[in-house]
């Protein structure tokens, strides 16, 4: 059984989410497996650099100037013929915004469909059987891949990279066949932010209508600068205005898994609880006792988060 890997970049940043599916890989594969990495772009020499002893066997480099400005579908294109020529039998990716699209587009290719956004993989003998959160985290879906090749998308912050410095990998070029694509990149604004990307991110802290204003989140943004966080919100913030769309958490937001979640403000409703609920730790400051947030939080305050939050970061400090 062979694995897949396809590696994430942008502006010459990999996606730290890529090296933990590309470990889970290395895990999957049994002796006389092949692990590829699957690079696609143009001038990504750093990018391969990065990945060599990220515990593929094989990295797969497709660098063209075409596929610099690439869009979804024609990357869609390289994977596709990439498992065809590594004989591969399941395409792993990380459930980003940009994996999300992609893998869709490879199992259209193939006739089937994607396991996303999962947080547990696992190989019995030539069985791979993964699982994934649903009804907003309420329960878990458990599904065994009986069609291959099978195409798997990894929740960031749910693999383990691993790192083997004596086993570098083979760098093999390659070159698809494409047709010109209807659409490419012609430019990517990023925001000037130096913390993670909230999918990313180990540590988030979120604030919600008990912020009262978007002035107020200057104290979540201070606390999140003692801990290395990431700054989210809750709907009800950002429909307010307070903060952007992109900081938003929950169904309508990002879905993510950080190993520290701090709720501030932020009631607990359904649609904020499906995007944040498989965080490996969750406090939660309201000053509402019945909050519905207290019934998923391994650790609760009930207090005025105004007071509470600077005496966190004071004791932090």
């Amino acid at each position: 059984m062979n694995f897949l890997v396809y590696i994430e970049h942008r502006g010459g940043e990999l996606k730290k989410a890529s090296l933990e599916v590309l470990g889970e890989a290395r895990r999957l594969a049994s002796d006389g497996d092949k692990v590829t990495a699957l690079v696609v772009g143009h001038s990504v020499t750093e990018i391969v650099s990065a990945v060599s002893t990220a515990g593929a066997d094989t990295i797969l480099v497709a660098d063209q100037e075409i596929l610099g400005t690439a869009a979804a579908d024609t990357i869609a294109t390289v994977v596709t013929q990439a498992i065809a020529d590594q004989d591969s039998s399941v395409a792993l990716f990380a459930c980003t915004v940009a994996g999300r699209e992609i893998s869709a587009m490879v199992a259209a290719d193939h006739g089937t469909c994607v396991a996303a956004d999962c947080t547990a993989i696992a190989r019995d003998g030539d069985t791979i059987a993964v699982e994934r959160p649903v009804f907003a985290g309420k329960a878990v879906l458990a599904a065994d891949i009986v069609s291959y090749p099978g195409v798997v998308s990894v929740r960031p912050n749910y693999g383990a990279p691993v790192d083997s410095p004596t086993a570098a990998a083979e760098v093999v070029a390659f070159a698809p066949s494409m047709e010109p694509s209807k659409a490419r990149v012609v430019e990517v604004k990023q925001e000037q932010n130096e913390a993670a990307d909230l999918t990313e991110a180990e540590i988030i802290v979120s604030g919600g209508r008990g912020m009262k204003g978007p002035e107020q989140f200057k104290i979540l943004e201070e606390l999140a600068g003692v801990l290395g966080a990431t700054v989210g919100a809750s709907r009800a913030a950002v429909d307010s205005g307070w903060r952007p769309h992109g900081d938003q958490v929950g169904q309508t937001g990002k879905t993510v898994s950080p190993k520290l979640y701090i709720a501030c403000g932020i009631s607990g409703a359904i649609q904020h609880l499906a995007g944040m609920s498989s965080s490996r730790c969750i406090v939660a400051i309201n000053k509402d006792a019945n909050a519905p947030i207290f019934q998923i939080a391994n650790y609760g305050i009930v207090g005025d988060l105004f007071e509470v939050v600077p005496a966190l970061k004071s004791a932090l400090e």
